[in-house]
């Protein structure tokens, strides 16, 4: 045994050079393993009611603090917003300024109408690229599609994770609540603009109040190519699913609206939120949603 250690302890002694290389390779697999195995990104989207003069206790200026002492709060990467019209979310970007955002007026594509915005945490992330389509027959002009009521939007962008320059497309939308069709044509027409800019396959999430239940066609139709992050959450989710509390009190919450899907990338954890404000009134109409999302080795 003594001359085993002896032999041991000479080799070291001979080869320290080459030792400790072999440790420091061994550092960087161990590093970059964990890396690709622990990047966590935090997602949310949040339909924030649109300014209405006319929602009394429930108006904007009254719930504006708590939306962003919310986001504050847990502090989401990246954000889906819905419904926020031009002043209520340079507000939000006033007021966080660790964030920014993109996005267009769905009336004029600047700034009039409602936005189907996202912000990200500029540390976090950057961007790389950025655009806006209709969900229309005319995608690429403010126009109103199929049967809908109302001009829809997606924005979409190609964010870089900036600790570890991971990539991953986020699209972030809101369907009317009228035209059937038009939520049918939307899903379609959102998987045909994740196909056409998704050329090398990276990360996609897609965010939004699509207007429909689970089982409906619009939401059928999008899991042929996405993952429904509630169905996949490593963490199963045991609250009623229900995401519309119509400023209710005591909501049923039996309407679940808002969704997080995903492709090549893990669930951690999804859940809603049921924070309210300090005089128990809601933030907005809808609840915002959140997953803790993963990077998947390889994708």
């Amino acid at each position: 045994m003594k001359v085993r250690c002896n032999l041991n302890n000479l080799f070291i002694k001979k080869n320290r050079g080459l030792v400790k290389y072999l440790k420091i390779i061994l550092l960087i697999l161990v590093v970059g393993v964990c890396g690709q195995s622990f990047s966590q990104i935090r997602i949310m989207t949040f339909n924030i009611r649109y300014d209405n003069p006319n929602d009394g206790e429930n108006s904007w200026a009254k719930r504006k603090g708590a939306l962003v002492d919310l986001i504050k709060s847990y502090r989401p990467g990246i954000i889906g917003l819905q419904e926020g019209l031009d002043r209520q979310l340079k507000y939000i970007e006033r007021n966080l300024p660790d964030y920014s955002m993109i996005g267009v007026g769905r009336e004029d594509g600047k700034t009039k109408g409602e936005y189907s915005a996202i912000f990200f945490n500029t540390q976090k992330f950057n961007l790389l690229k950025q655009s806006t389509f209709w969900l229309s027959e005319k995608e690429d002009t403010g126009s109103v599609g199929w049967d809908a009521a109302l001009a829809r939007t997606c924005t979409f962008g190609l964010f870089e994770e900036r600790s570890a320059s991971r990539r991953v497309w986020v699209f972030n939308t809101h369907y009317d609540h009228i035209g059937a069709t038009a939520r049918k044509m939307s899903s379609k027409l959102i998987l045909k603009k994740i196909r056409a800019a998704n050329k090398e396959n990276y990360p996609v999430i897609l965010l939004g109040d699509l207007n429909s239940e689970p089982e409906s066609d619009p939401v059928k139709i999008l899991k042929k190519e996405l993952n429904d992050g509630l169905e996949f959450s490593r963490k199963k989710f045991s609250d009623p699913v229900g995401t519309f509390n119509g400023f209710e009190e005591n909501p049923s919450f039996k309407s679940r609206i808002d969704y997080i899907f995903v492709k090549n990338l893990e669930v951690e954890n999804y859940r809603r939120l049921t924070d309210r404000r300090k005089n128990n009134l809601w933030i907005s109409d809808h609840l915002p949603v959140m997953a803790e999302l993963k990077f998947i080795p390889g994708k």
